[in-house]
């Protein structure tokens, strides 16, 4: 039996629909003409920060653990839901940063959920979350704050690339 006109018009409508929305998924990863390398390593439901509730006995954790390792904190400021901190955590965690992370620096993931969790850390430690995220700050073992991010530098994390995470890296080692 031949197809209805209207039926045909209606699946070239929804293709094409399907075929736009793509494209434009596509080109939202990054401003570039192709998406960035690490894009397709993104886990989006990869969990990276534990449930909110326990962020002040894990950065009380890290403190006195980068204490006894003369170490600095790591406070990584982000929620499970961010793409931006799916590529932040892949860049911490790629060869060139790991070992300079594990060294230098306890990495407490602090979840801020969907901008309603864990602020009252965030502004405690000078990190303004409504800036974007993923957002960081870094701490002496006495939980003195060396720097924080205040205006959104890793916020747009798949537009740069791992080399930038490896300068922060070096630059806040202590």
């Amino acid at each position: 039996m031949p197809a209805r006109p209207k039926s045909i018009a209606i699946a070239a409508v929804a293709l094409a629909v399907l075929l736009v929305g793509g494209w434009l998924a596509w080109h939202a990863l990054s401003p570039s003409e192709s998406p960035a390398p690490v894009a397709e390593e993104v886990n989006p439901t990869a969990i990276i920060y534990p449930d909110g509730a326990q962020a002040g006995k894990d950065i009380a954790a890290a403190l006195a653990q980068a204490a006894r390792e003369k170490k600095r904190v790591l406070l990584d400021f982000g929620g499970n839901w961010c793409g931006d901190c799916h590529v932040l955590e892949i860049y911490l965690h790629d060869p060139a940063n790991r070992n300079l992370l594990q060294a230098n620096y306890m990495l407490v993931p602090v979840n801020i959920g969907r901008y309603d969790e864990n602020l009252d850390i965030a502004a405690k430690y000078g990190v303004p979350v409504s800036k974007g995220v993923p957002a960081l700050a870094v701490l002496e073992p006495s939980g003195q704050v060396v720097y924080s991010q205040r205006n959104g530098e890793f916020e747009a994390m798949r537009t740069l690339d791992s080399a930038s995470v490896t300068a922060f890296l070096l630059q806040w080692k202590g």
